[in-house]
């Protein structure tokens, strides 16, 4: 693709760097902001400095946050005591959209992958090893891909847990192998949630 300014070959390029936006794609964006207003424009790039110098991950959950503790864990409605563990924020969108989740969340950020030289120390097992000894938790929800990813990350959990005081279960089976769960719907999901089943038994399915 031949251009005719620096200026947007550079920005095609940025553009054409994120997921599933090929060059043409890019190209489109790009030529829309140019017929925008300077201040469109500015409000724009503010947005995305912030998010590199604004966000956060909440101190408990480590879900991206405004704060330093999420809407969800300083929520006092919500029941502390019950744990759902995700893969990423995508995930706790995906369970929250659904209006039947009423506890708090552990965001691993990623899941255990030797091809992709994912191990648990790059994720947040350990942290949530500590809060289930230190804290009044008495259920974890291992709500994570019905992937081979997911289900070792499951399993690595599962035995890290397995001398603590604590009911493990996982997501209901509504959710198909190979899944993941930012993209199934929403009534699915719900279902699946509510009716979790213990870990252990769903080894044997």
């Amino acid at each position: 693709m031949e251009f005719s300014s620096k200026l947007i070959e550079q920005a095609v390029g940025h553009f054409a760097s994120l997921p599933g936006v090929g060059k043409k794609s890019a190209l489109r964006y790009v030529l829309h902001l140019i017929k925008q207003e300077n201040q469109e424009i500015i409000n724009f790039a503010d947005v995305l400095k912030a998010l590199k110098t604004d966000l956060k991950y909440c101190k408990n959950c480590h879900t991206i946050s405004d704060n330093d503790i999420c809407e969800v864990c300083s929520n006092p409605l919500r029941n502390q005591q019950l744990v759902c563990v995700v893969q990423d924020y995508r995930d706790v969108m995906a369970i929250e959209n659904t209006g039947l989740y009423k506890g708090v969340y552990h965001v691993l950020g990623g899941l255990i992958s030797p091809m992709e030289g994912i191990g648990p120390s790059n994720l947040t097992i350990d942290s949530l090893i500590s809060k289930v000894s230190t804290q009044q938790i008495t259920e974890i929800i291992l709500a994570l891909n019905a992937t081979m990813e997911g289900e070792t990350t499951s399993f690595f959990i599962f035995r890290k847990l397995a001398t603590y005081n604590v009911t493990l279960s996982a997501i209901a089976r509504g959710i198909a192998v190979g899944d993941e769960l930012e993209y199934t719907d929403e009534v699915t999901l719900g279902r699946s949630i509510v009716n979790r089943v213990p870990y252990n038994n769903s080894l044997a399915r």
